[in-house]
């Protein structure tokens, strides 16, 4: 179906960047690793003046990946993700990169890159922290049994567990894989927080929404920054869902993140 658009813009963003900017954002320590092309240098421009670590980035003979966005006049999104160097990632890349870490360190993974049971696997096999935001659903291929935290909306968890209803989503997140942690994401509705303990909910922080973009990848990063440094997850999600809040008041990707003193 052709459609007419009112308006194009040309914006910072990606999966692994927003959350890489959300984290720093957020008060965190971050290294990025990936690829980009040679059109893509103001990227890694950017996540250096935003205080990330930028060594572990290679840059690539293939075009750098794009993410096409669609916004509706409720600020909802559909995007289409085309690859490009994200899809070029080489074990070799990834062993260098987790040669600079050890047990503890915590690693994110989206799954807009390649190679993602490798990276998993390996970071595992080190003791590092495993957090999996498993986005997009395309082509998933992770060893879910490696992953420490799963940070996931709604729709990701029903297409990964086979069920739709929000308790059933809860009961078999814990029947799977008990040893592990869920951040379910509701948008409107608010976020679960689920382990072996029990469950936490929050409500979202209410505000005029613009544009959803990056909205979830705000919330990761300051939810990990908050929980890695000491808080309980509810104080963690709150923190994460008021730089949510603030995210979705905005157009754009990454330069909507707020700042922790912003929040």
């Amino acid at each position: 179906e052709t459609i007419s658009a009112s308006d194009m813009s040309t914006n910072i963003g990606g999966k692994g960047l927003n959350q890489s900017i959300a984290l720093a954002r957020a008060g965190a320590q971050v290294y990025h690793a990936g690829q980009i092309g040679a059109d893509g240098e103001f990227l890694r421009d950017y996540l250096s003046e935003n205080g990330v670590n930028t060594e572990n980035i290679k840059l690539s003979t293939v075009p750098t990946g794009h993410a096409l966005i669609q916004l509706d006049d409720n600020g909802q999104n559909c995007i289409i993700i085309y690859g490009g160097a994200n899809t070029c990632i080489s074990e070799e890349h990834i062993d260098e990169v987790l040669d600079g870490f050890s047990e503890g360190d915590a690693i994110l993974l989206q799954n807009e890159i390649n190679n993602g049971r490798y990276i998993i696997t390996k970071a595992h096999e080190k003791g590092m922290i495993t957090v999996l935001n498993p986005s997009p659903l395309t082509g998933l291929d992770i060893p879910f049994e490696c992953v420490d935290y799963f940070l996931l909306n709604e729709h990701e968890a029903a297409g990964i567990f086979g069920v739709e209803s929000i308790d059933e989503i809860i009961s078999e997140m814990q029947k799977a894989y008990p040893n592990a942690k869920f951040v379910l994401t509701l948008g409107e509705e608010g976020a679960i927080y689920v382990d072996k303990r029990g469950v936490v909910r929050i409500d979202a922080v209410k505000t005029e929404v613009k544009d959803t973009t990056a909205a979830g990848d705000t919330f990761t990063g300051f939810f990990l920054t908050s929980l890695f440094n000491g808080d309980n997850p509810e104080k963690a999600m709150q923190l994460a869902a008021r730089a949510a809040a603030i995210t979705v008041s905005r157009s754009g990707a990454a330069e909507t993140i707020p700042h922790i003193s912003e929040v």
